[in-house]
């Protein structure tokens, strides 16, 4: 299987060696015509913004709205707020993929100085994962639960979709990796 890390900004690399780890093929994405290459996508963590307006810039938005409502797709932090519906704290005409029925707040846990690492429960295995400027799920649709930190939502699934706040990529967390590639077969 060829999975594809979004590699306009953010942690791709990590998210590469990680899924290589695991034994997946991996393709760093940034045109469409990789984008047509892979079976499934992660969009790793960074900055939203800058992001949003990378994949502007290089056209992927359509091609990206299109994956996602068929192929799996694994976003985290950053890429937990591409795949939401609805974004509290989006900068004026940013664009987001969409595709998860959520609502996130960027930044919510606060600014660079306010990360963190804590345990959090993956199904049914507990890992410990990293918070940085991490986004918080306000409110879940049609989304289900799959991690929660202090009763909160942290990470969810919906169909094809998986969507994260935090980044095991960081602290070598394999579940969610795991669960994504799961999904892929």
């Amino acid at each position: 299987m060829l999975v594809g890390v979004l590699a306009l900004q953010g942690d791709w690399r990590e998210h590469k060696l990680l899924l290589e780890s695991l034994g997946a093929d991996v393709l760093p994405i940034r045109r469409e015509s990789e984008l047509s290459q892979v079976q499934a996508l992660v969009i790793p963590g960074g900055e939203s913004t800058t992001m949003s307006n990378l994949a502007k810039s290089f056209g992927l938005f359509p091609a990206l709205r299109e994956f996602v409502n068929h192929k799996p797709t694994l976003g985290t932090c950053a890429g937990l707020i591409m795949l939401s519906d609805k974004v509290e704290g989006a900068v004026a005409g940013q664009e987001f993929v969409g595709g998860l029925d959520i609502t996130s707040s960027r930044n919510a846990y606060g600014g660079q100085t306010y990360s963190f690492e804590a345990d959090v429960e993956i199904a049914g295995q507990i890992e410990r994962v990293a918070f940085i400027r991490a986004p918080r799920i306000l409110a879940v649709g049609k989304a289900e639960v799959i991690a929660t930190l202090d009763g909160e939502p942290v990470a969810v699934r919906q169909g094809n979709l998986l969507g994260a706040s935090f980044h095991p990529e960081i602290t070598g967390g394999t579940k969610l990796h795991s669960l994504f590639l799961e999904s892929i077969s």
